[in-house]
């Protein structure tokens, strides 16, 4: 099992960590409501854990189009 990041606007996949290294985040990842459970994590058919965030690239953007966040998904 791995737990992926990968970006929520571009499908650019940031980083992974092995299972092993990664109980501090699933520690963390438990404190999440049901809500932004759905919003920011995937499991996927293998067992990996898909972790939704932003990459450096669509951050810059958001930050010169603020306007951008009131999308979902502003990448088509």
């Amino acid at each position: 099992m791995t737990i992926r990041y990968r970006c929520r606007h571009c499908e650019t996949e940031v980083g992974s960590l092995p299972f092993e290294s990664a109980r501090e985040t699933l520690r963390l990842l438990e404190e999440l409501d049901r809500k932004e459970e759905e919003r920011f994590l995937k499991v996927g058919k293998d067992g990996d854990l898909t972790v939704r965030c932003i990459c450096e690239e669509c951050e810059r953007t958001l930050q010169s189009f603020p306007d951008y966040y009131t999308f979902t998904k502003w990448i088509q």
